[in-house]
C-alpha cells in the first residue's frame, strides 16, 4: 500500500494540483511588516510564521541531523521568532490585539537563553551541541558564610592557648631552652666583666653583694619551717622580718581597744587612763 507522500508525487496528483492553482497567483509574505496595511493579512502572515516555527522546532528535536544542520535550524527558528515579533507590533499598530502580552508563549518557553546573551535561544538538540552545553552548566554555589554565633561556638580556652602545657611536651622544652638562654647570658656577662677588668676598671674587682645571701642562723630557722610543710611544695625565703601569728593577734586586740575607747570613753577618763599607765610604767 502506497504511502501518502508517494501518492502526492504521482503524475495524476500533480496534474490535479496544477489545475486547482491555474489562474491563481500565489501571494508571498512581505519582507517588511510595515509594508502590510491590512489587519487580516497581518494576522494571516503571523499564523504562517507560527506554523513554520512549529515545523522547525519539531525537526530540531532529532539529534541525528548533524551538528551543522541543527545549528542552521536553530538560527532559522530565532530569525522567524524575531519576524513574528515584528508582525505582532504591526498588528498592534493596525488596531489589532497585543499578542506580545496576551498571545501564547509555548514556542518561546521551549527555547533556552544563555545567561548574559539575551534574545538568542537554543531549541531541542541545539542545547546539547559542543560548546553550548558548557554555557548552561551552572557554577557551584559558594559555601555559605558562617555567622558570628557559629564561629564563637568553636572558641574555647584552648583557642587562646591556655591548655598548651596540658600535653606535657611544651613545658620540658621551655625549661631546656630557658637553661640554655641563662647559660648564654652568664657567659656573655662573664666575658664583658673580664674585658672591663682587663681595661683597668678597679671598681669591678670588688665582689658584688649578693642580695639573696642568707645567714646561717636564718637558714637553720627556715630549714625547720620548711620541714613542717608538705613535700613537693614550693619554698620561699623571707628577706624582711615577718611577725608571728601571736604578734598579729595582739596588735589587732590593741587596735580594737583603742577604737572602743575613742568611741565610748570621755576625754577625762582617757586622760586618767593615760596617767595611770604612765605611773605604772606601761
Amino acid at each position: 500500500m502506497a504511502r501518502n507522500a508517494e501518492k502526492a508525487m504521482t503524475a495524476l496528483a500533480r496534474f490535479r494540483q496544477a489545475q486547482l492553482e491555474e489562474g491563481k497567483v500565489k501571494e508571498r509574505r512581505p519582507f517588511l511588516a510595515s509594508e502590510c496595511n491590512e489587519l487580516p493579512k497581518a494576522e494571516k502572515w503571523r499564523r504562517q510564521i507560527i506554523g513554520e516555527i512549529s515545523k522547525k522546532v519539531a525537526q530540531i528535536q532529532n539529534a541525528g541531523l548533524g551538528e551543522f544542520r541543527i545549528r542552521d535550524l536553530n538560527d532559522e527558528i530565532n530569525k522567524l521568532l524575531r519576524e513574528k515579533g515584528h508582525w505582532e507590533v504591526r498588528i498592534k499598530e493596525l488596531g489589532g490585539p497585543d499578542y506580545a502580552r496576551v498571545g501564547p508563549k509555548m514556542l518561546d518557553h521551549e527555547g533556552k537563553e544563555v545567561p548574559g546573551n539575551r534574545g538568542y535561544k537554543y531549541f531541542g538538540a541545539a542545547k546539547d551541541l559542543p560548546g553550548v552545553r558548557e554555557l548552561f552548566e551552572k557554577e557551584p554555589l559558594p559555601p555559605p558564610r558562617k555567622t558570628r554565633a557559629e564561629l564563637m561556638k568553636a572558641i574555647d580556652a584552648e583557642y587562646y592557648g591556655y591548655r598548651d602545657e596540658d600535653d606535657g611536651v611544651l613545658e620540658p622544652l621551655e625549661q631546656e631552652h630557658e637553661k640554655t638562654v641563662i647559660a648564654e647570658a652568664v657567659e656573655k656577662w662573664k666575658a664583658e666583666r673580664e674585658a672591663r677588668l682587663a681595661g683597668g676598671d678597679k671598681e669591678e674587682e670588688e665582689e658584688e653583694v649578693n642580695i639573696y645571701a642568707v645567714n646561717d642562723d636564718e637558714s637553720d630557722e627556715e630549714e625547720g619551717k620548711e620541714k613542717e610543710g608538705e613535700e613537693g611544695q614550693q619554698k620561699f625565703i623571707a628577706h624582711v622580718p615577718v611577725p608571728s601569728q601571736q604578734e598579729i593577734e595582739e596588735a589587732l586586740v590593741r587596735r580594737k581597744k583603742m577604737e572602743l575607747l575613742q568611741k565610748y570613753a570621755s576625754e577625762a577618763l582617757m586622760a586618767q587612763s593615760e596617767e595611770a599607765k604612765r605611773l605604772l610604767g606601761l
